[in-house]
């Protein structure tokens, strides 16, 4: 289906291979275009439809005009990826063609996943403690909340936006009233979350509302294999988590109406949301917009902050600063920070120190002035701190990353950080986890690049990544030390400053440092740290796995691909496919996991691996049994078996016994998947692997329920429940509630199979497993009669 080109057009398509972020592949898509004649939307459009009708696409979910002509937007943040090789096709419609540009889709789209990063709240931010001023702000605030978490009956939801510009104290004002709220017992739950609208680094966009959803998810308990996937399933179940509390929730640093509307709960809540834009399109109840200080305000602050520091010569020097500052709250902060460090100064020095430096260095903005003064005064240690943290490319850190980026140890890291912090220099979104104002971030950033010797820059980002690449794999050592083999092997390691040898611990730290952790390993496979890439994202698989978080599982494995193709690793690549197909297989698309595998198995045979190999076949046979190829997948099963006891890898090994033995009981063959079973129970307990053996458990007992041996089901039954619980996997706790219904059932205990049917029915519902819904519904019919 190629058009003729028009004259002089390049023989060759433009390669899709050359992108390395989503506005480049839309540049590609345009050039695409050209080179295919320059049909019009329509025309793309139409051949789009009949080729999505001829593979049986339902008319109302056939492409419109205006969604094509959106793929071709060098604007867009997101892309629908089925619509885009739809369109492609209809432009060159060439096989290998079309797998290059599914290669880089999947690489261009990594870069809007760090929009999926984001970090969630469960409680506010400290309060100012010098906080003055927004008299009429704070009282219309109170109004609100009276309408809302504080109405004893009919009270509802309330949204208000705080708009206005960057510095004006918008933050403060949101946190001032919420703690108020908080501290005189109007609200039982609060979430605030940084929405990124406006960050000055390009790699930190917008917050996806997905992503902060599935962070408010699982505040309230709800666990990452739980969560839908779509967006509007999210923000459903997220409201109605929410139902009968009176809730209060922050959304700071808004970009858009369309960020922030699937974000907004029901109920007796009060949301606020802050912006440099007036966001109308979203049309709340409530707008505020915050103007600078006035005067009056602007001097209170100062002499609030610093009652201690003497006027002067001037009386009017409070009023000097203020004006110099030009009444913006954040730059009044840095010069009081300023003030309080520099002992035997008074406010007319100030005063006069800012003049010239307005004077001399022609600096137009408070901002501006304010800055460079806290700058200049620093000592050289905390200068270059400054700036380190200026090009750490996560959303947040902590001393330890401090110390690595200075190259000092925690406690000299920890002293600087206090003093940026006394200065406003600083800010703690969460204790122990340190960020810059965007403002200060911007101007940190240029004078890393104005006063740093490009290899000084990526020493101190080395020591970083080096810091998180042996942290994790202490971390993940104690998490899963029956998997330590399974990771990448490291040089010779480093000093780790963490005493992470308990599990909890280890979980703790790397919940903490997910989003970094993902952005580090991003950032490394695009700037010529391709070693650290594949590296860390071999080393954190089995905790994104396990813990359902998908899209970064695809961020880290889809980087560490590309990485691994910088390094001419096939091996490493390989592993990335494998791990990058556990992600799709998770998400139900069955057809790019089985791509992905099979691209993989040559190169691990070509490489003489056998570990890898048994994993991709052992991951076929698990994708082939969720599409219903039962018998295909037991072969690929059993070549994985074969695999691992030759290697005697006993993790895989167990695992592969109990993905086999599901698949004889779906083939009715119980006698085999017990025997299958009882191996893989004993390996799993003699690893004190309690995931591995809670799933043979409840694998046993459906082999039982099978046989009619029902007393046998329920003692396995029971002793999975347990393990799963404690474990706080819901999903194979509302399995083994279906299993114990049935095998309760065998028994004629027809009033307690119902209990334990009904029970799992409920906690399918509130986690989104229909298979197991319908499980549960189908049993209580056969034993009441059918159930809406």
């Amino acid at each position: 289906m190629k058009p003729p080109k028009p004259a002089g057009a390049a023989e060759e398509p433009p390669d899709p291979g050359t992108a390395r972020s989503l506005p480049e592949l839309i540049e590609c898509l345009r050039a695409l275009k050209i080179w295919a004649g320059d049909p019009s939307f329509e025309a793309i459009t139409r051949r789009v439809n009949a080729r999505w009708r001829a593979d049986g696409r339902p008319d109302d979910e056939l492409a419109r005009r205006g969604t094509v002509v959106d793929c071709f937007k060098n604007s867009r943040r997101r892309i629908n990826t089925d619509l885009v090789l739809a369109v492609v096709q209809a432009m060159h419609d060439e096989t290998g063609y079309l797998a290059h540009w599914r290669q880089a889709l999947r690489v261009s789209l990594a870069e809007t996943t760090a929009a999926a990063q984001v970090r969630v709240l469960d409680h506010l931010p400290d309060d100012v403690p010098a906080f003055i001023g927004r008299d009429a702000e704070t009282a219309h605030l109170r109004r609100l909340a009276t309408m809302s978490v504080g109405a004893e009956t009919g009270g509802g939801p309330v949204v208000c936006v705080l708009a206005g510009m960057a510095g004006i104290g918008k933050t403060q004002l949101a946190v001032h009233i919420c703690q108020l709220l908080v501290a005189e017992g109007r609200v039982d739950t609060t979430f605030f979350v940084d929405l990124r609208g406006f960050h000055a680094d390009p790699g930190q966009p917008p917050a996806e509302p997905a992503a902060v959803l599935d962070g408010f998810l699982r505040l309230l308990g709800v666990s990452g294999h739980e969560i839908p996937h779509g967006l509007a399933a999210r923000a459903a179940l997220f409201r109605a988590r929410l139902a009968g509390r009176r809730a209060l929730v922050v959304l700071d640093n808004a970009a858009s109406a369309e960020q922030v509307r699937p974000l907004l709960p029901d109920g007796r809540t009060l949301t606020l949301v802050t912006s440099r834009r007036r966001l109308a399109e979203l049309d709340p109840e409530q707008h505020l917009d915050l103007d600078l200080f006035t005067a009056t305000e602007a001097e209170q602050l100062l002499v609030r902050s610093v009652p201690g520091v003497t006027v002067g010569a001037d009386p009017s020097a409070h009023q000097r600063v203020a004006l110099r500052c030009g009444h913006l709250p954040l730059a009044l902060s840095v010069v009081a920070g300023q003030m309080a460090a520099r002992p035997g100064w008074t406010v007319t020095d100030h005063a006069d120190r800012l003049d010239e430096r307005h004077q001399h260095r022609r600096l137009d903005t408070g901002v501006e002035i304010a800055l460079h003064l806290s700058y200049q005064n620093l000592p050289e240690q905390r200068q270059t701190l400054l700036r380190r943290m200026a090009g750490h490319p996560g959303p947040d850190l902590d001393v330890h990353a401090c110390a690595a980026l200075l190259d000092t140890d925690p406690d000299s890291a920890g002293a600087h950080l206090r003093q940026l912090g006394a200065e406003y220099l600083v800010q703690q979104p969460v204790a122990g986890r340190y960020k810059l104002h965007d403002l200060v971030g911007a101007y940190a950033g240029e004078r890393a690049w104005e006063e740093d010797r490009p290899a000084d820059r990526r020493a101190a980002l080395t020591r970083l990544f080096d810091h998180y690449l042996f942290t994790a794999a202490t971390a993940m050592d104690a998490l899963y030390p029956a998997e330590r083999h399974r990771r990448p092997v490291l040089p010779s390691p480093i000093p780790v400053g963490l005493l992470l040898d308990d599990p909890k611990a280890a979980l703790h730290w790397l919940d903490a440092e997910r989003m970094t952790l993902v952005a580090v390993c991003r950032y490394a496979a695009r700037n010529d740290w391709p070693e650290h890439a594949v590296r860390l994202a071999g080393i954190l698989s089995s905790y994104l796995d396990n813990g359902g978080y998908p899209a970064d599982t695809l961020t880290v494995h889809t980087e560490a691909r590309h990485a691994a193709g910088l390094l001419g690793d096939g091996t490493a690549e390989a592993n990335a496919l494998t791990n990058v197909a556990v992600a799709y297989c998770h998400q139900g698309d069955f057809a790019q996991a089985s791509g992905c595998l099979e691209a993989a198995l040559p190169l691990f045979r070509r490489a003489d691996d056998l570990r890898g190999e048994a994993r991709v076949l052992g991951n076929l046979g698990v994708v082939q049994s969720m599409a219903g190829q039962h018998e295909t997948s037991a072969t690929y099963h059993l070549q994985a078996l074969d695999r691992f006891i030759r290697i005697e890898d006993r993790v895989g090994e167990a695992n592969t016994l109990a993905n086999l033995s599901e698949v004889n009981v779906r083939l009715e063959r119980p006698e085999a998947a017990i025997e299958q079973l009882q191996r893989a129970l004993a390996i799993f307990r003699d690893l004190r692997h309690g995931g591995g053996e809670a799933t043979a458990l409840n694998n046993l007992g459906d082999a039982y329920v099978l046989l009619g041996r029902y007393a046998d089901a329920v003692r396995h039954y029971e002793l999975a429940l347990t393990l799963f619980r404690e474990l706080g996997e819901r999903y194979g706790e509302c399995c083994v509630l279906n299993g114990l219904g049935e095998a309760l059932g065998g028994q004629q205990h027809r009033a307690e199979a119902i209990a334990h049917h009904t029970e799992a029915l409920a906690l399918a519902t509130e986690i989104g497993r229909p298979e197991q819904q319908a499980r549960a519904r189908a049993a209580l019919a056969r034993l009441t009669g059918p159930v809406h």
